[in-house]
């Protein structure tokens, strides 16, 4: 250990002295470890983001789809159908899952060209979903037994129909019918996309008391562990038929996102020929540094310094420089990464944010000491071939 310890000390005190040579080749290694280590880490919370992006469009990465094959057996309406799922998500523990509904409803007041995107879920559908508000507050339990009904929406629909007015005021708005009725907005989710129309979504107990001739359930989801996916997919549409309820379950689609990857290791291989590059004029200046050290080492053999002594301490030399520039290039990839306004590129701010991912700093400094130890090894080799008495007469 001693040895270790002692030949790394010697390895720093030699590039001191070569600090200008040893700094201008270690520019580059560092600039590549920056790269690999923050494309590494980018991706891992650029992934993140997609993966929350997808969940609420489609639900949970282990969200089953389930969609209705056609009418019920005996017509059942869809309070009958409602109930026979919930029986079945009971049965099997399924903690979490939601109707799928739209609905044609029609408001008063605003353009009456305006087309409002309706649509009925449960409570469960703000956990499956990640439904996130800029204000007020998702629906709950309680508000299904409300005398009136109450809407979460974006901010067109309250631009178009309640003139802007902030939930905090609880809005008001007339949905048209064979009996009007007056729903409060109790909750503001972000907008999906730029140029989004009015959108509206209303509790669907509340929809089918209020309007049950205008809502269509087209289907269920059911967010269950990842590794009873396989076999809910299985027992689900089995045990929902067997009730009366025809449904075609699905498994989520695997998230290939092949284009990231392309990206990444396109990215990846341009920084490894980079930090090759590095290595290279590392190894250049070790060579030359070593010819210069020849008599050196050849005082050194004579006094009793073994050829692995010898090996170690020169491959040591370029390791601790690769090493540092490796410190150095993730230290700086950090502080790119921590700061990138991920709100500002995908509109919203991240649920559960990555911290910076470990391995990626590990992939850096994996690179930077493996780029030292083949810049190193040349020269290494070459030392070791030296003979006694032509280094002390060189």
């Amino acid at each position: 250990m001693t040895g270790v310890v002692g030949a790394i000390v010697e390895a720093w005190d030699e590039l001191r002295i070569h600090k200008v040579r040893v700094l201008l080749a270690l520019v580059g290694v560092a600039c590549a470890v920056t790269a690999i280590t923050g494309i590494t880490a980018a991706v891992t919370m650029f992934g993140q983001a997609m993966q929350e992006q997808n969940e609420r469009m489609s639900g949970r990465d282990t969200t089953l789809e389930a969609w209705s094959m056609g009418p019920t057996e005996g017509e059942m309406t869809p309070v009958e159908v409602d109930t026979v799922v919930d029986a079945v998500a009971e049965r099997h523990k399924i903690s979490y899952h939601s109707v799928r509904a739209t609905m044609d409803l029609a408001v008063r007041g605003g353009d009456s060209a305006t087309y409002v995107e309706w649509s009925a879920v449960d409570v469960d559908s703000g956990t499956i979903t990640r439904q996130d508000l800029k204000a007020g507050r998702w629906f709950t339990e309680s508000d299904a037994e409300r005398l009136a009904p109450v809407l979460v929406v974006n901010q067109a629909f309250l631009d178009a129909y309640a003139d802007g007015a902030p939930v905090t005021t609880h809005p008001r708005v007339v949905l048209e019918g064979e009996s009007p009725v007056a729903a409060t907005v109790i909750g503001v989710v972000p907008v999906q996309w730029n140029d989004e129309g009015p959108r509206a979504m209303m509790l669907f107990d509340q929809a089918v008391r209020w309007f049950p001739d205008r809502v269509m359930a087209d289907g269920y989801r059911f967010w269950v562990p990842p590794e009873l996916a396989q076999q809910f997919a299985e027992v689900l549409p089995r045990d929902l038929a067997a009730a009366g309820v025809r449904f075609d379950v699905q498994q989520p689609m695997a998230d290939a996102m092949v284009i990231d990857r392309v990206l990444q290791y396109l990215v990846l291989g341009v920084g490894g020929f980079a930090l090759l590059l590095g290595g290279l004029g590392l190894l250049n200046i070790a060579l030359v540094t070593v010819r210069y050290r020849i008599r050196e080492i050849g005082i050194r053999r004579s006094f009793g310094a073994t050829s692995g002594r010898v090996f170690f301490g020169v491959l040591m030399e370029s390791v601790v420089a690769t090493t540092v520039a490796g410190v150095v290039g993730v230290v700086i990839a950090v502080a790119v990464i921590k700061n990138i306004p991920i709100d500002r590129i995908f509109g919203r701010p991240l649920d559960d944010l990555p911290g910076f991912p470990f391995d990626a700093a590990l992939v850096g400094m994996a690179c930077a000491v493996g780029i030292g130890a083949l810049a190193g090894l040349i020269p290494a080799i070459y030392a070791v071939r030296v003979k006694v008495i032509d280094a002390i007469r060189y």
